[in-house]
């Protein structure tokens, strides 16, 4: 009987940038990278919330660094990324996080504004920053993309075609980056949250959250950013080499659940 390979789950010195981090789902993924060992690039709109994210993070031990980044500037998504790798000397981790809504009917006036904001900002960004980081990627020894799409990618909502057309792009995307870079062992993989509790389920009442979790999703109840950023973060261990292209639900259920 031959033995076991031995695989690292260490994510100790790895460099990773989050986009969207200062809050929600990217604050998560920002903190439990940092608490592995990673040197985290907090990247935000929101230079003051990227700020306090790495403040609070140093002062806990980590290690991580704020950078103003708006995913709408195809510059400024150069300029960042070139200067998170020159700051940690590489880059190992892209997340693929940064988000906004978008709700418009199909006959609304500002449909039209609606779609293209949602394009930009959720999938024209991803590959303008995947392609921005290539070079440093290339260079890792466990290069790693994990592009953040939605449920609203795999089953819609009413009057939000613009915000769901652009995740179901960021799942092709991902699946196409998954078969282009393979050969360089660089895995892209895609998370589809569903129902969690975040700044952009806020405006939900709390009753209305209850009901539908119990009525939709097998746990029969919202998500917290957390458990979102665990499988983020263990799409980009070392021993995770084997999985790309994958889409995964982590959505409570809601996707595997008839009624």
């Amino acid at each position: 009987m031959t033995g076991i390979t031995e695989l690292s789950r260490s994510l100790k010195g790895s460099r990773v940038l989050v986009t969207g981090a200062a809050s929600g789902m990217g604050r998560a993924t920002a903190a439990v990278f940092a608490s592995e060992g990673a040197r985290v690039a907090v990247t935000d709109y929101d230079s003051d919330g990227a700020r306090s994210v790495a403040e609070q993070l140093t002062s806990a031990g980590c290690q991580a660094q704020a950078w103003h980044l708006d995913v709408g500037d195809p510059e400024a998504i150069r300029s960042v990324v070139n200067d998170v790798a020159d700051t940690f000397g590489g880059l190992d981790i892209l997340v693929n996080n940064a988000g906004i809504s978008g709700f418009a009917a199909i006959d609304d006036d500002q449909y039209d504004t609606v779609w293209g904001r949602c394009l930009s900002v959720l999938l024209t960004a991803q590959q303008q920053l995947v392609r921005a980081a290539l070079p440093a990627l290339r260079q890792s020894s466990h290069p790693r993309i994990v592009n953040i799409a939605s449920t609203e990618a795999l089953g819609a909502t009413a009057e939000n075609s613009p915000y769901a057309a652009a995740k179901a792009g960021v799942t092709g995307l991902t699946r196409a980056l998954a078969v282009e870079l393979g050969p360089e062992g660089i895995t892209v993989n895609c998370i589809c949250p569903g129902p969690i509790d975040t700044a952009m389920t806020e405006f939900v009442p709390p009753e209305h959250k209850v009901i539908f979790a119990k009525r939709r999703t097998a746990l029969r109840r919202y998500g917290t950013p957390e458990e979102v950023a665990h499988i983020t973060v263990s799409l980009c261990l070392p021993a995770s080499s084997y999985l790309t292209g994958a889409v995964i639900p982590v959505d409570g259920g809601l996707m595997a659940r008839n009624a």
